[in-house]
């Protein structure tokens, strides 16, 4: 059975718009390079061309993984979820216990993580360990520097 992977309105047009660009113009130019390919001649010593169908074979990999992804997607409410614990989602303000420095994460889908925006995989070890708390609750998270303790803050959306 395949993994339910759980989107915001906004992620989950990326993916759709990601995907129909692959069936689209993605598929376009594939075929753009393997017709150039054939065109060179003889095509058992091609190695253009072989390389060209083997990007078809992983451009179609790709087009099929994401369809399965779309298929599994569940667009999450954002106004049901409950406040007080941390869930997907949840905007967590942690402070680190150790050195005193406070972050800000947002817990999203894999496909939509993204650090330099302060978004973290609900998949994440840090996200893993913050799952299901609540605000004033400390948790040790293990993570590949070692083990770090959190305390958190503050949650939103």
């Amino acid at each position: 059975m395949a993994e339910v992977s759980y989107f915001t309105k906004e992620g989950l047009e990326k993916l759709k718009e990601e995907l129909q660009r692959l069936k689209t113009t993605g598929r376009s130019d594939i075929s753009k390079a393997i017709a150039e390919a054939r065109d060179k001649g003889d095509l058992s010593e091609n190695a253009e061309y072989d390389a060209a169908k083997e990007a078809q074979g992983l451009h179609e990999a790709k087009i099929s993984q994401m369809s399965e992804t779309l298929a599994n997607a569940r667009l999450l409410d954002e106004s049901k979820l409950d406040m007080s614990k941390v869930l997907a989602l949840s905007i967590v303000k942690i402070k680190n216990l150790k050195n005193g420095a406070t972050m800000s994460y947002q817990l999203v889908a894999e496909s939509e993580a993204d650090m330099k925006t302060g978004k973290i995989s609900v998949a994440s070890p840090i996200a893993k360990g913050l799952l299901g708390k609540k605000v004033g609750e400390k948790t040790e998270i293990t993570v590949p520097a070692g083990k770090i303790e959190f305390e958190i803050l503050e949650i939103s959306r």
